[in-house]
């Protein structure tokens, strides 16, 4: 019988709560590595955040970085990011904030030095009071989806469930935001929107567990929650997987494909985020919101006596 078989019939009797610390580790590991980054890296912020010029346009002469940052610096612009893109073909600059005299020289040196045409130059001009604001909203945005987010299934299930499930969210979002810290890519609207996605796809994917875990709750009258856990876990993995494969094909698609091998740039940021999140988000489902709720549900005195009871039985039973 093949393990997929298996899996689909919820015949698997995998240990998810007992190896609890194996799982937890691997996601220490990975929060420390993304948190050691972010201390120390930092984000790349795009300009829609702090603010900047950014320009896009063809580089017809193959104008590599070098050339360009001494074009601009020949005009007094300093600190500029340089991205060649498409095999050189084209360039994108993001710059700090300019005046505007400042932007006028850095957009004629930059269609000077690439051989563009000014009209062929996608300019962005962002002050810093308005990449605050976008930063600030997108703050507010995150804030609200997990105060929703603990409501909604502190209503529909428990507390307990919900403090598991905003535990899993965080891990998400930590290893996904680390990664961008870890690869310098520049952190746009089109990111946050990704992460906002991921979030939720995570949430769905750690209440189906929940509520299989609440279905059994209800049906079993004498087994320990670590082992109501376990069930359901079982007898949910196959759907978890089938997901997010279903979703992790076409996005690896867009990434690898469309994004590194064809040269889609643009799709870069978006995809990169709802890649890690999705495959970040079924992990911790499983592995951590699950086992974590089982640690504090057997924190309960009822429950405490129910394993007591069921530990009796296995002695019995083994006479």
């Amino acid at each position: 019988m093949s393990l997929w078989g298996r899996l689909n019939r919820g015949e698997t009797e995998i240990d998810f709560v007992g190896n609890r610390r194996r799982w937890f580790t691997i996601s220490a590991v990975l929060l420390v590595i993304a948190l050691g980054s972010l201390g120390i890296r930092q984000l790349n912020l795009g300009i829609a955040f702090v603010g900047g010029l950014g320009m896009q346009a063809p580089n017809p002469v193959g104008a590599d970085v070098p050339e360009i940052r001494n074009a601009l610096e020949a005009v007094g612009v300093e600190d500029a990011t340089i991205q060649l893109l498409d095999d050189g073909d084209a360039v994108r600059v993001a710059t700090p904030v300019l005046d505007h005299a400042s932007e006028n020289e850095a957009v004629d040196a930059f269609a000077s030095v690439t051989g563009s045409d000014r009209a062929d130059i996608s300019i962005e001009a962002v002050g810093p009071s308005f990449g605050a604001l976008v930063a600030r909203r997108a703050l507010i945005a995150l804030g609200v989806f997990l105060g929703a987010v603990v409501l909604f299934i502190s209503w529909r299930m428990e507390f307990k469930m919900a403090a598991a499930g905003l535990v899993a969210l965080f891990h998400d979002l930590l290893i996904t935001v680390g990664l961008y810290s870890l690869t310098g890519f520049p952190v746009t609207p089109a990111t946050v929107v990704a992460i906002l996605v991921i979030l939720g796809y995570s949430l769905y994917d750690t209440v189906v567990v929940f509520d299989k875990v609440q279905e059994l709750v209800e049906l079993e009258e004498k087994k320990p929650y670590s082992e109501i856990v376990n069930e359901a876990m079982n007898s949910v993995l196959a759907r978890s997987l089938a997901t997010s494969l279903t979703s992790l094909l076409p996005v690896g698609s867009i990434l690898f494909v469309g994004s590194f091998i064809l040269g889609a740039s643009t799709l870069r940021d978006f995809a990169l985020a709802l890649f890690v999140g999705i495959a970040a988000g079924t992990y911790s489902s499983i592995f951590v919101a699950a086992p974590l709720l089982a640690i504090w549900k057997e924190k309960e005195p009822d429950w405490q006596e129910r394993a007591k009871k069921a530990s009796k039985r296995r002695k019995v039973g083994m006479r």
